[in-house]
C-alpha cells in the first residue's frame, strides 16, 4: 500500500470511532490484532467491540484532533501520534490541557485493511487517578 492510502484508511478510522459508527470494522481485517491499555490484547472484529462495549453509559464524547495527527509510515506501518478531547462521566478532558488526551496508534495493514491497531495513552483520561500521580497537578500537559 502507498502511504497515503494508509493515512486515509487511518483518517477514516478516527473519523468512524469519534461517531461511534459500526461501519469502522469495515476498516479492518478479519483477524484483526487490538491492543488497548487495561483491556489487553484482543482478537478479531468482535474483540473490538468488546473493547468499545467497556466504554458504554460512560463515554458521552470523543473528538480527536484530525488536523493536528502526525503520521509516521514504515513498510506496512503506520505510527499515529495525537491528542483527542472529550467527556467521560460528566467530566471533560483535552490532550494537551490535561493529563489524558494524548495518545499513539500503531497501525499494520494487509490487503488494504487494518491487519493490527496498538493503541498507547493513559487510559484516565480525566485524571480521576490524580493521587498516583507522581509528579502533582502543576505539570504542562
Amino acid at each position: 500500500m502507498k502511504d497515503q492510502e494508509k493515512i486515509a484508511i487511518a483518517n477514516q478510522y478516527f473519523k468512524l470511532a469519534d461517531q461511534g459508527s459500526p461501519e469502522i470494522l469495515d476498516l479492518f481485517h478479519q483477524d484483526v490484532e487490538l491492543y488497548f491499555p487495561k483491556f489487553g490484547f484482543g482478537f478479531g472484529k468482535d474483540a473490538f467491540l468488546e473493547m468499545v462495549k467497556g466504554f458504554e453509559g460512560s463515554l458521552e464524547s470523543i473528538l480527536h484532533d484530525y488536523d493536528h495527527l502526525n503520521f509516521m509510515p514504515s513498510g506496512d506501518f503506520l505510527i499515529v501520534e495525537g491528542t483527542s478531547k472529550g467527556k467521560l462521566d460528566g467530566k471533560t478532558w483535552e490532550g494537551g490541557k490535561t493529563p489524558g488526551g494524548r495518545f499513539c496508534n500503531v497501525f499494520k495493514f494487509r490487503d488494504n485493511l487494518i491487519i493490527s491497531v496498538h493503541v498507547y495513552l493513559d487510559p484516565d483520561y480525566t485524571g480521576e487517578d490524580e493521587d498516583r500521580f507522581r509528579w502533582g497537578k502543576s505539570r504542562n500537559w
